[in-house]
């Protein structure tokens, strides 16, 4: 975090602490509107990669972000249609120009106040970006994708249709949801709070993983778990499809009973590559 913000995150800090039902002082406005300047433009983040390579949430900047739900009124916000969106005045659907550099086709989708989209991002309709999420450059958001509260998708990375980045605000020292840089998530996947999916892996359609889900891995023959300390990683380049496991004992047995589990199947290769570059057709 820059010095520059040093101040800002003591003044949100300091802004949250009012007791609830008593109003924010005069000056928290002005602060709040910084901080989502902040988010749009890329220059601050919900959540940060140490030199570890381990994530974690930003708490001061989330705790913005509820202050923004807090301070504001209901209103209705013209979209151009005869009813408009009705919702909090600080978080209207963002505006795009030719000069962000981001496609945003016709067609339902929105992307809210305080979401940075990087150049190069296309967002095929219907689909939704939420606060406090970040999205790199010559990402594909495809038809009915969700890209949750603060949830970080990297550079270059294919969101498939009806897959589901999930969101996470609160509590605000939850683990950020996470897509590092060149993933493929394929359709209707859904990735919730406590997972961070390294660089360049492969989702196949329809896994889901949280940070309570055990993930086999055939080829290292290791089994990759969450915990209350730690999130759910998906290794660099894995290969992950949809799978099953035999429930253990007694009638669960007998009845043939199999609980779904993501499987690593393999490494991305050359093969894998291949399979994946349809995307770059579609920009």
């Amino acid at each position: 975090m820059s010095v520059s913000f040093d101040a800002l995150a003591r003044d949100i800090e300091r802004f949250a602490a009012t007791p609830a039902g008593e109003a924010l002082p005069a000056d928290a406005g002005a602060a709040i509107e910084a901080v989502l300047d902040a988010l749009e433009s890329g220059a601050l983040r919900a959540a940060r990669r140490a030199g570890d390579g381990t994530w974690e949430a930003v708490p001061w900047v989330k705790r913005a972000i509820l202050l923004a739900f807090r301070i504001s009124p209901v209103v209705t916000m013209p979209d151009g249609s005869a009813a408009g969106y009705v919702d909090k005045q600080a978080m209207p659907p963002r505006r795009f120009t030719p000069k962000d550099g981001v496609r945003l086709v016709p067609g339902g989708s929105a992307v809210r106040r305080g979401a940075h989209l990087a150049a190069g991002v296309v967002c095929m309709p219907p689909m939704y970006v939420n606060v406090g999420a970040w999205v790199g450059a010559g990402t594909m958001i495809d038809s009915h994708a969700l890209v949750g509260s603060c949830a970080q998708v990297g550079e270059r990375v294919h969101l498939s249709a009806a897959a589901q980045i999930g969101g996470v605000l609160e509590p605000v020292n939850a683990s950020p949801v996470v897509i590092e840089d060149g993933v493929m998530v394929g359709g209707n996947c859904g990735v919730y709070e406590g997972t961070v999916v390294r660089r360049g892996a492969v989702l196949g359609a329809g896994v889901i993983l949280t940070r309570g889900t055990p993930v086999y891995d055939l080829v290292r023959e290791i089994v990759y778990r969450g915990s209350a300390e730690k999130p759910l990683e998906i290794p660099e380049n894995a290969v992950v499809v949809p799978g099953a496991r035999q429930v253990s004992g007694g009638w669960a047995r007998e009845q043939g009973l199999a609980l779904q589990t993501p499987v690593i199947v393999k490494y991305r290769d050359e093969k894998t590559d291949i399979a994946t570059t349809l995307e770059q057709w579609l920009r």
